[in-house]
């Protein structure tokens, strides 16, 4: 039986090194080497290679600024990032190798790398950083009492709407994280139960249905981000 990627792999100075966190290292890697062949590779007439990832980025760029206008070069940063992590990440875990190769204990299997999405833990890091990334453009955008003034007010209907309102902010923590989660998790465990069944042929429609839905997480999750940020960066003029 396999253990999950919570399982430590070892620990460096006390601290402990899980499957998952191994996986992060590689997804990081990989966004860096990314980054680096394509300023390498920059040409006036693209190849293949730089007009796939110049397809991608005009398109994330091009949706910002249709949903955020002025606002889209304060904002696409965040939206290129958390889809080209959570993109890279949830595709390395259908690579061979992810949840396969590690070494067994006593309690069980433990893989020496595990998709970095399908760990709770991860995924609410990704939410956390998300929410407090949205709130902190906001305080600076429209400034601090406009800020506040979303979720606080004298009027008792007024007050009771900014409540609501922090309640809402609240459950982006759980919808954004369990989302993720939910989906990348639930993918791992259909493609291992058929690849038990039959370890030949019969994975491969649903291993091209898991990249679908490797992509449209990312996408997801980036374009929520998106509207959150957009919507309390806007400011009192701007709504009017």
């Amino acid at each position: 039986m396999a253990t999950s990627g919570l399982e430590s792999v070892f620990s460096i100075a006390g601290f402990p090194i899980t499957s998952t966190l191994l996986a992060t290292g590689v997804v990081d890697v990989v966004i860096v080497l990314l980054v680096v062949t394509v300023r390498r590779r920059l040409r006036l007439v693209p190849g293949r290679f730089q007009g796939t990832i110049e397809a991608v980025v005009e398109y994330l760029y091009s949706t910002t600024e249709q949903v955020a206008g002025s606002r889209a070069p304060m904002i696409f940063p965040w939206v290129a990032i958390f889809f080209l992590y959570i993109a890279i990440s949830n595709l390395l875990g259908l690579f061979p190798g992810f949840g396969t190769l590690g070494f067994f204990r006593e309690h069980g299997f433990v893989p020496l790398l595990h998709a970095s999405t399908s760990d709770l833990n991860v995924t609410l890091s990704l939410a956390v950083v998300s929410v407090f990334a949205t709130h902190i453009l906001a305080i600076r955008t429209t400034g601090l009492g406009s800020y506040l003034k979303r979720f606080f007010g004298l009027n008792p209907l007024l007050l009771f709407l900014g409540l609501m309102e922090i309640v809402s902010e609240l459950t982006k923590f759980l919808s954004f994280s369990f989302r993720l989660y939910g989906n990348i998790s639930a993918g791992e465990m259909v493609l291992g139960t058929i690849a038990s069944l039959a370890a030949f042929v019969v994975p491969i429609p649903f291993l091209a249905l898991e990249v679908l839905v490797a992509v449209i997480q990312a996408m997801i999750f980036s374009l929520l981000t998106l509207a959150f940020m957009s919507i309390l960066t806007e400011t009192h003029a701007e709504v009017h």
